[in-house]
């Protein structure tokens, strides 16, 4: 499982040139999941989003974490954050888990990330969607299961 998370000010997802869903301050995170992810993985990347310390405190320290701050998630599935592109120009995606199983792992993870406590929005599972966002600082970090050892 891999997550590009970004600390936002705005973030909103828009569906056939209808707004679908937005946040104010909080994470954008795009997920992916590939062959092999196991589903113990789903919460302890939950539990890694929601305990991060990202956001600025008082004394200018990344000390603060999502709940600290009172922020939302609005969360994007992103199949592409696992393309392969060692041998070619054109990105493949034999890596990926298949869309019968990662729309569940997806489903799955924004239930657990609501049952920590979070309003979490999301895009719609393989839907052509258009994600505008206020980057803050701009703050983003790539989670890897495999590199955290999940």
């Amino acid at each position: 499982m891999k997550i590009v998370l970004q600390e936002v000010l705005k973030a909103s997802v828009t569906i056939d040139e209808k707004e679908y869903s937005s946040i104010n301050k909080g994470f954008l995170l795009l997920v992916s999941f590939k062959e092999g992810d196991k589903l113990e993985t789903i919460k302890k990347m939950a539990l890694k989003v929601s305990k991060l310390r990202v956001f600025l405190d008082e004394n200018g320290k990344t000390n603060l974490s999502l709940n600290d701050v009172g922020g939302e998630i609005l969360s994007v599935s992103q199949f592409t954050l696992y393309a392969d592109l060692k041998k070619a120009n054109r990105p493949g995606y034999t890596y990926c888990m298949k869309s019968e199983f990662a729309t569940k792992y997806y489903d799955l993870f924004n239930e657990e990330l609501r049952n920590l406590g979070f309003v979490v929005k999301t895009g719609i599972f393989g839907a052509d969607m258009k994600v505008n966002l206020i980057n803050d600082g701009p703050y983003t970090l790539v989670i890897d299961s495999d590199e955290l050892g999940y």
